[in-house]
């Protein structure tokens, strides 16, 4: 059944709730579901933290019996496998008889993957897919990434001077952006599963790596700490903080009883990964062992070590740079290190799809280029 431009409108508002879903609702997918009725929404819903119970399922529970004959706009097809957290959305669906449902997209999971629109069919629910199918996809770029790689969609973020500087000569480097730019930093913590960062930063900085938004402050996400050794890290804030905040350490290392026990008597939670010819955690086993873990979305606010391993191993989907209206020199610190290119067409290419002002500052968003 073709759609039409108030099943656009509508898809809209689900996907506005989609949206409040990232970074919450990792290993699920963020789903937004709107319930129209003789033109009125009786029904929103968004999937909850820790992915359930489902946008649909929620937002059916608000509608209540009014449900008989509505239209649902889904921002991906209904579930229809079975599991221990809560029943297939597509039966419960059925079961409201739910007079249409209008779909954007297909969900890639095996265990679903058109299944949920073959059973509402069956079940004579008209069914429309492809309804703004490629905002869902961008609300979704993480899980679907997952799915495809085994690996979270990697955003490196970057706070430099207009010439890519991240600190002076001294090392001061506090503060280089502004505090509007600091705050859409943190907004955009709130928005991924995980941030990670190398134990050089987090010994240098010694950051808590959360989002302190006022309002968003149970937002923060898991944070990951690439170190070859652990003890360094046991004085760090995040460790005083790992029952609050979630706090990883993936290493390569083998730690000693005592060094183990002391850092997960804390909290944290230890994930051996491999390692790379210097001894340090190679970063696709890393990425790896976080998609494993459910990570779908990865910040990574690493030192300039840290983004030009990423970015040599091409393992960057995204960037997020934030640069403020001053110039520091050559001899500051570069915000991504040395990458040895030996010529131009081998330089990683990037596309800008978004700019915004923050404050005195700027932010724009990158997107790799399709190979």
């Amino acid at each position: 059944m073709p759609t039409t431009e108030v099943d656009h409108a509508l898809m809209g508002g689900a996907l506005a709730l989609a949206r409040r879903g990232l970074g919450n609702v990792w290993p699920n997918p963020a789903v937004g579901c709107v319930l129209v009725k003789n033109g009125a929404v009786i029904g929103r819903g968004v999937t909850r933290k820790g992915g359930r119970p489902h946008a649909e399922a929620v937002a059916l529970d608000q509608a209540g019996a009014a449900a008989r004959g509505a239209t649902a706009y889904v921002t991906l097809e209904p579930c229809a496998h079975l599991s221990e957290r809560g029943p297939r959305c597509v039966d419960r669906l059925i079961e409201a008889r739910i007079h249409r449902v209008v779909v954007a997209m297909v969900d890639p999971d095996p265990r679903t993957a058109g299944g949920g629109i073959s059973r509402l069919e069956t079940a004579r629910v008209q069914v429309s897919v492809g309804c703004r199918e490629a905002e869902a996809r961008e609300v979704n770029a993480g899980f679907l990434h997952r799915l495809a790689t085994g690996r979270p969609l990697v955003t490196l973020k970057l706070a430099t001077s207009l010439d890519g500087r991240i600190a002076l000569a001294n090392g001061e480097s506090k503060w280089i952006t502004g505090p509007a730019a600091r705050s859409r930093g943190h907004l955009l913590r709130s928005q991924n599963d995980a941030i990670a960062v190398g134990a050089a930063t987090a010994r240098r900085d010694d950051p808590e790596l959360t989002c302190r938004l006022p309002g968003l402050e149970g937002r923060s996400p898991v944070r990951a700490v690439l170190a070859s050794r652990i003890e360094p890290l046991l004085k760090l804030r995040m460790l005083a903080s790992a029952r609050q905040v979630p706090l990883w350490i993936m290493t390569a290392e083998q730690p000693l009883a005592h060094v183990r026990e002391w850092a997960e008597k804390a909290g944290a939670k230890i994930l051996p990964c491999a390692a790379d010819a210097r001894g340090r955690p190679d970063l696709k086993s890393a990425l790896t062992v976080l998609g494993a873990q459910g990570i779908t979305r990865l910040l990574v606010e690493g030192g300039g070590e840290v983004a030009a391993s990423l970015l040599k191993a091409d393992l960057v989907d995204r960037l997020a740079w934030f640069r403020a209206p001053q110039v520091i020199g050559g001899d500051g610190t570069a915000g991504i290190a040395a990458l040895g290119l030996a010529d131009l067409a081998a330089a990683h290419r990037f596309q800008r799809v978004s700019a915004e002002t923050c404050g005195a500052d700027s932010l724009e968003m990158y997107s790799r280029v399709p190979e």
